[in-house]
């Protein structure tokens, strides 16, 4: 039996994205204009391999429409304090109603970046503003297809090494 191929990203790199970070989703229609929405939320696969980021229904109409009729995405994900950052590309995106567990995550993410933005001096009003929506979610299921170092930088743009937290 073959061995599977590495998984993309390391756990240096799982604990970033799935930790207090700007998630902004980016996707781009079939005349190439790009669209991009800011995400409420992220999961990953035990593996590292597979990603779900939530979306608010209502604001990010055009980003759903291009990833169901072209199911190409770019997602960056970066840490306010430090700006430290990545990138993850994929071409199987899939867009799913999201359940009650959704729901959860996307208040979990919404308290770690009220925290994380706290230690920059941005209040709580700044995240919920910056994160408002009106409940309805889905949720984009992609496989990482490429992931690349956008930390500002010399090795910005450069594919990710996988590290080990």
């Amino acid at each position: 039996m073959p061995t599977p191929p590495s998984p993309p990203i390391g756990s240096a790199q799982v604990a970033l994205i799935t930790g207090r970070v700007s998630i902004i989703v980016a996707s781009r229609d079939a005349r190439l204009r790009p669209h991009l929405m800011r995400a409420v939320g992220c999961r990953m696969s035990q593996d590292g391999r597979r990603v779900t980021v939530l979306l608010p229904e209502g604001g990010a109409r055009e980003v759903l429409d291009d990833l169901r009729d072209n199911h190409q995405i770019a997602v960056v994900f970066s840490r306010p304090s430090s700006n430290q950052t990545v990138q993850l590309k994929g071409n199987d995106a899939t867009v799913t109603p999201s359940g009650p567990e959704d729901m959860a995550l996307a208040e979990r993410y919404l308290q770690g970046f009220i925290e994380e933005i706290g230690q920059l001096g941005h209040s709580a009003d700044v995240a919920h503003t910056i994160l408002g929506h009106d409940g309805a979610l889905a949720s984009v299921h992609f496989t990482v297809a490429a992931a690349f170092e956008q930390t500002p930088g010399p090795t910005a743009g450069q594919p990710l090494k996988t590290t080990a937290a």
